[in-house]
């Protein structure tokens, strides 16, 4: 009978989303609710997103559109209903000014009536080259506060990670998740389909020191630099007598890095012969996923500099990257240094 009462006491106090965004803000002096809205607003999209998603198959929605989005991807059918989604729904939450989407070539500006202080910066739909085989996908966004007086343009997107005020990601697997970013902590929300609401599941998320999976896709192998070629023979065929580490790549970042996350190691899409600045788009993909692995106590780096300092020149500019467990990152960051001073 203790555990059941236990078990009922918890289901009758249940802190939703909405509760908890509600709470901090008002945690905060000088909060103004816009944030708590801005966060409502992407629930909801994410809900109508992760619904689209689960019925794709019957209603049509798998398949390509026959366009191309801003680098190049074949769009399908959900990325663009997913994107249209997303813009239309924060576009009426009034908190927002500005939106950069990497489905939509040019920054999406909020009418002067709607406009609120908030930039909001998504991938509505990664992975879509997995959805019609059903491996998991997501979504990924980051929030910035506009910095400037007068109407909002692509200069007042163009901020480095280290000015985000939020950043999450949402995946559509054997559960809806959200994973949450503030500067306080990395909180994770699973939606509950009998309630309608996304419940939080666990407080304060953080990756361990080191890990013991790696991630990446091998098949540019034969284009990558010595420090990670060395760095990934180092995790297959270790020398200290360790076990080697477990290769794991889906090729949907969200569900890559979110196992990254869960289970520690690390994730790499670097930059290589064929592209020497990656493909991974930084203001809407690398910048929110670092703020999150930041958050809760990993690292994410480009090789070069740390992804949290870059000041993006262009909205859809890539980045090589490199995030995870603090303790692997640091280990190929050793890898680039001695390679350099080869050279």
């Amino acid at each position: 009978m203790a555990n059941e009462s236990k078990i009922n006491k918890l289901d009758a106090d249940m802190i939703t989303l909405t509760r908890y965004v509600t709470e901090r803000g008002r945690q905060i002096k000088e909060a103004t609710g816009e944030l708590t809205q801005l966060l409502n607003a992407i629930c909801t999209a994410v809900k109508a997103i992760g619904t689209n998603v689960r019925r794709a198959g019957l209603i049509n929605l798998y398949g390509v559109t026959g366009s191309s989005n801003t680098t190049g991807d074949e769009q399908k059918k959900l990325d663009v209903l997913s994107n249209t989604l997303f813009v239309n729904i924060l576009k009426h939450s009034f908190t927002t000014c500005l939106m950069v989407s990497e489905e939509d070539e040019k920054t999406v500006e909020v009418d002067t009536c709607q406009q609120g202080k908030y930039i909001v910066t998504f991938d509505p739909l990664d992975g879509s080259s997995n959805i019609d085989c059903l491996v998991s996908i997501g979504t990924i966004f980051g929030i910035y506060k506009k910095q400037h007086d007068g109407p909002p343009s692509d200069k007042d997107a163009l901020q480095s990670g280290r000015s985000m005020v939020a950043a999450g990601y949402a995946l559509y697997g054997s559960a809806t998740v959200i994973v949450l970013a503030t500067c306080s902590s990395v909180d994770t929300f699973m939606l509950d389909p009998n309630v309608g609401e996304f419940i939080l599941t666990e407080r304060n998320m953080k990756i361990k020191k080191k890990g013991k999976i790696f991630s990446l896709n091998e098949g540019y192998a034969k284009y990558w630099d010595p420090a990670m070629t060395e760095y990934i023979e180092r995790k297959k065929f270790p020398k200290d007598g360790s076990a080697p580490y477990s290769a794991r790549h889906v090729g949907s970042m969200v569900a890559d890095v979110h196992r990254t996350l869960v289970y520690g190691g690390i994730f790499a899409y670097p930059g290589h012969a064929k592209k020497p600045n990656g493909k991974i788009r930084l203001l809407y993909e690398a910048a929110p996923m670092a703020f999150i692995l930041d958050q809760a106590g990993g690292k994410a780096t480009t090789g070069d500099s740390d992804i949290l300092d870059i000041v993006p020149t262009e909205i859809h500019q890539t980045v090589p990257v490199i995030l995870g467990s603090p303790d692997d990152v640091d280990e190929y960051l050793e890898m680039v240094k001695k390679h350099r001073n080869k050279s």
